[in-house]
């Protein structure tokens, strides 16, 4: 029996994440459309996703336009077939104090990652809902729950796609839609956006170790786009900082207030002239992973057990099934 390919979106997809989610999906044989600004990267992601076997259709974008995301999923319908799954991905950000910030700089970071994912959300919306059915997936962060210093547009963004999601389960629910929705919360990854964005730090800018390779995120949201639930965490660094949060958020504050700034750069000045992709794409393709290579992790015992839960599960009901029949069968000897 022949299975029609899925036909997946993916915003962002021209580097870091959305790139190696792109090449994931290619190995599913999906059928995959290629939303981001900088097209030198798309046309490698496109080349990367047909050398795996699947068919790629490239649409330059810029994710904070309404416009041009409606234009773009009409297009991917009209060559690639009804889209089954839409990943928003695409992100920007600012290292820098708020005292730095201007207005401008808060405004893009959350045109582009907050309402960039509206913009998507509503565009999957649009097509999903007469046909009831389809996942939408937010690539979301462990910042969406605990701000941290020198990020403060960024974090603010993630908060806002958290809470939207709450209020988009709550209608899809109240629908009896079978659209689903699912968000992942990430930890830490080896992208090229440090090496990218805008920033006033004066050393190099760096994730929050413990890092993790980008497959680590593209892994996970494959799998929630196949197995959607609610919200997943990915990364025991996740866990802990959302976990953390709940429980004493008073005690993060005086601790990112001490090691917030340092562990947010590394060896190395900054240089204030380099480009950034703040209002334009920089220029080349720069691939899914960033400067960071001997320092990430490439497994997640956190996401294996996530994405396992079941099968543990049964097997801890199992065990203790089977403890118990041994104590009986002690007593009745």
């Amino acid at each position: 029996m022949n299975h029609k390919p899925e036909v997946v979106v993916i915003t962002g997809a021209s580097a870091g994440v959305g790139r190696a989610t792109a090449r994931k999906f290619a190995r599913h044989g999906a059928r995959i459309g290629l939303l981001a600004r900088g097209i030198d990267g798309l046309e490698a992601a496109r080349k990367e996703v047909e050398e795996l076997g699947s068919q790629a259709l490239v649409v330059p974008t810029d994710i904070a336009n309404a416009d041009q995301v409606e234009a773009a999923a009409a297009r991917i319908e009209a060559e690639l077939g009804a889209i089954d799954i839409w990943i928003n991905n695409a992100m920007t950000s600012v290292f820098s104090p708020i005292k730095q910030m201007t207005p401008e700089e808060f405004r893009r970071v959350t045109e582009v990652t907050y309402l960039g994912c509206v913009y998507g959300t509503l565009a999957a919306l649009k097509r999903m809902l007469p046909r009831n059915g389809g996942v939408i997936v937010q690539v979301g962060s462990a910042l969406a729950y605990r701000g941290i210093p020198l990020q403060a547009a960024y974090c603010a963004a993630k908060h806002a796609i958290q809470g939207f999601c709450d209020s988009l389960r709550c209608e899809l629910i109240h629908d009896n839609s079978a659209v689903r929705v699912t968000m992942l919360q990430m930890p830490a990854l080896n992208t090229p956006q440090f090496s990218w964005v805008k920033s006033r730090l004066p050393r190099k800018a760096q994730p929050v170790p413990p890092i993790y390779q980008p497959e680590i995120a593209a892994e996970a949201i494959v799998y929630a786009s196949h197995y959607p639930r609610r919200e997943f965490y990915v990364g025991l660094p996740s866990v802990k900082a959302i976990v953390a949060n709940k429980v004493v958020p008073g005690v993060l504050d005086q601790i990112l207030a001490r090691t917030g700034y340092d562990s947010q750069q590394y060896d190395g000045a900054e240089d204030p002239n380099r480009p950034n992709n703040l209002w334009e794409p920089v220029p080349g393709d720069h691939g899914a992973h960033g400067a960071f290579d001997a320092r990430a992790k490439n497994w997640s015992p956190e996401l294996w057990t996530s994405e396992h839960r079941t099968w543990l599960a049964i097997g801890a009901v199992a065990l203790a099934v089977s403890a118990l029949l041994v104590l009986f069968k002690k007593k009745e000897l």
